[in-house]
């Protein structure tokens, strides 16, 4: 039998967060599946779950002074719905699971989850995302990069919640996402990558890149993308054997039941030289 505790107001979840061990427990599409018993018995959870899916407080979704708020109990498929959300965000939610889990799963949930296949995350990291922690005593903001430590680790304290996810709106000149997998959809992340760009005339004024899936958290390298800002947009196809030697530490995927670690890394490279031509041709061709 799971033991649950369904609080009514987000208050109410904080002080049951502040009195004992517990796991919260919004959509369940991540979590039930890990906790689940492969005798066909109900899911094994070391702690009673606190379910905050229904709290309306964590539900809504809204811009404010340039910054989209995301309730930690809004669903994947509002979020695909709502107008504020960048474009990158819903390509990889669009491709992530089915409709199904799309209805009851939430961001909050995938991000909280810290799987390095987990198709959110590359571009939140790109996004500068940042994430609200609250507890009874205090409300703090940590970048989403400093939240997640690894495989399902987390810098999430046993008497706080993941209330909110804040990503900052701005406009891009270039945004890329790809997700490699078995298939089209409703498949697990081999390789997963996201890009964003700003161009000014013929200079790259800012460039970022994630990946996911190669390491134990997504790959994000400050010193590569340095390199690439401020440079001339001819200039950007030559920079990409240097922008490889950067990664080639960063990059340790392994294998499992979906990829090998061999094919991870090609891809990956292979991902890395793409989103930079990508970048080179379509500010190209906007100038």
């Amino acid at each position: 039998m799971v033991k649950s505790l369904t609080p009514k107001t987000l208050p109410e979840a904080l002080e049951f967060r502040k009195h004992q061990r517990l796991i919260p427990l919004a959509g369940g599409t991540d979590l039930m599946v890990r906790k689940r018993s492969w005798a066909g018995t109900l899911p094994k959870f070391e702690y009673p779950a606190l379910f905050i899916g229904g709290l309306a407080e964590l539900k809504g979704i809204n811009v404010k002074d340039g910054i989209l708020t995301i309730g930690a109990a809004a669903t994947l498929a509002s979020i695909l719905e709502h107008p504020a959300v960048p474009d990158i965000v819903k390509q990889a939610i669009s491709i992530m699971a089915s409709p199904a889990i799309r209805n009851a799963g939430t961001l909050a949930g995938n991000i909280c989850n810290a799987s390095p296949a987990a198709d959110t995350l590359p571009p939140l990291y790109v996004l500068g995302t940042v994430l609200i922690l609250q507890s009874t005593a205090a409300q703090r903001e940590l970048p989403i990069a400093e939240f997640i430590k690894g495989p399902g680790q987390t810098n999430l304290q046993t008497d706080e919640l993941l209330v909110a996810v804040q990503i900052p709106i701005q406009s891009y000149d270039v945004s890329f996402y790809k997700k490699v997998a078995a298939r089209k959809a409703d498949a697990l992340s081999k390789v997963s990558f996201a890009g964003l760009a700003k161009v000014s005339g013929d200079m790259v004024t800012d460039l970022r890149m994630a990946i996911g899936a190669v390491a134990p958290r997504v790959v994000r390298s400050k010193e590569a993308e340095q390199l690439l800002k401020g440079r001339k947009i001819r200039d950007l196809a030559g920079l990409i054997p240097e922008l490889k030697k950067i990664y080639d530490p960063l990059i340790r995927p392994i294998d499992d039941q979906r990829s090998d670690a061999v094919y991870r890394s090609q891809v990956a490279h292979r991902l890395i030289e793409y989103y930079i031509m990508q970048c080179a041709s379509a500010t190209a061709h906007a100038k």
